[in-house]
């Protein structure tokens, strides 16, 4: 009986390889979006504990109003870029979903390849079984009439 082996090994392998590239690229995004909230958190907390001067000049107030105006701007930019960074990060999560289907897709390829294969060496073993029980049988009943 001939050995039949399975052909999408290396597909496999490649399914496998895409999957942990994948899982990597999800960590990664994630770790993006974690840094991009702290760095969003950091740039509310500066805000929020920036005061006005107590000096009534006028200079000092506009130039806290306008730095004020400016910390706003940039945690509205940081609010942003966690926006987009939890975006990419589920855009991977998603990439990562469909690398494991598809890597999944060959496993069951490959298991009902051996399942195949086990129930053609069932069957070629039970053939020879067979064989063997009807060979016996027939002697028997040969050595039965001779005697």
């Amino acid at each position: 009986m001939s050995k039949r082996r399975f052909r999408l090994g290396s597909v496999l392998r490649a399914r496998q390889a895409q999957e942990d590239a994948a899982r990597g690229q999800v960590l990664h995004a994630r770790r993006a979006a974690a840094d991009a909230a702290d760095a969003a958190i950091a740039r509310g907390e500066r805000l929020a504990a920036h005061q006005t001067p107590g000096e009534d000049t006028a200079r000092a107030v506009v130039a806290a109003l306008t730095a004020r105006q400016a910390m706003a701007a940039s945690l509205s930019a940081a609010r942003q870029l966690h926006l987009l960074a939890e975006q990419h990060a589920t855009s991977r999560t998603e990439e990562l979903t469909e690398a494991a289907r598809r890597r999944r897709t060959v496993e069951k390829l490959a298991e009902r390849h051996a399942e195949q294969r086990r129930q053609r060496e069932q069957r070629a073993e039970q053939s020879d079984l067979d064989e063997l029980g009807t060979t016996m049988t027939q002697r028997s009943a040969i050595r039965d009439m001779n005697q």
